[in-house]
């Protein structure tokens, strides 16, 4: 089985109502929708934003489903020149830029132990690059930076990009991976970008935001297209 977390209803309602065979169980306020998408088992979910929301969404996803996999896919900023409004960004590995600890151990996002960047899987997030490129979106590959700030200042897109080389940032990724990654569960972040991250984001987050959402759902079905 697939699970497959969003944080915003606009960022899931595409493939929930794609979803056949579908049965809703709440648990702590959280739709969970079991059901065939594209003749692949899977589970939906909208954890809603922020890093605390997506962990219990996650947890609770691994321990009354099963996943064998679990997608993040939403809307993100970007954090690079390279990267503009409507590409897709897989991430190769996330961090939490707002887990500070420095004062005392001198690292930034050091989440445990000497674990600052968790790897996704990369044979999953691979198949989600070919699937984005099939689709004709620009697609790019590196580090997504979470925390529970939405990044809307030049200062703080410079902050994370010295600190930890971050190409996209968001709210919940970094969350869902740390669940998966001491749940071994394999796991993968997609994001469309919806904006630049910086002062401009008032203007340009409610233009793109759906137009981001329903692209980053376009590439979820055409990775499970090529799946089945």
């Amino acid at each position: 089985m697939l699970g497959i977390i969003g944080a915003m209803d606009v960022e899931i309602c595409a493939l929930k109502n794609m979803a056949e065979k579908a049965e809703v169980k709440t648990v702590a306020g959280i739709d969970f929708v079991s059901c065939t998408l594209e003749g692949v088992p899977a589970c939906i979910a909208q954890c809603r934003p922020g890093k605390v929301n997506a962990a219990l969404c996650t947890q609770i996803m691994i321990d009354l489903f099963s996943p064998g996999l679990i997608l993040n896919i939403g809307v993100g900023c970007s954090l690079s020149k390279e990267v503009t409004i409507k590409d897709i960004v897989i991430a190769s590995e996330v961090c939490q830029y707002d887990f500070d600890t420095s004062a005392v151990d001198g690292v930034k996002g050091l989440i445990f132990d000497d674990t600052v960047k968790l790897p996704t899987d990369k044979e999953f997030s691979h198949s989600l690059i070919a699937a984005a490129e099939d689709y004709g979106a620009r697609v790019h590959y590196g580090c997504v930076a979470t925390g529970d700030t939405f990044i809307g200042t030049q200062k703080l897109k410079d902050e994370i990009v010295s600190d930890f080389g971050a190409i996209c940032g968001e709210m919940e990724g970094g969350a869902i991976g740390q669940v998966c990654y001491v749940n071994k569960i394999p796991f993968a972040v997609l994001r469309s970008v919806s904006d630049g991250g910086d002062e401009s984001v008032a203007i340009d987050y409610p233009v793109f935001k759906e137009i981001a959402a329903k692209q980053s759902s376009a590439v979820v079905l055409s990775f499970l297209r090529a799946k089945k």
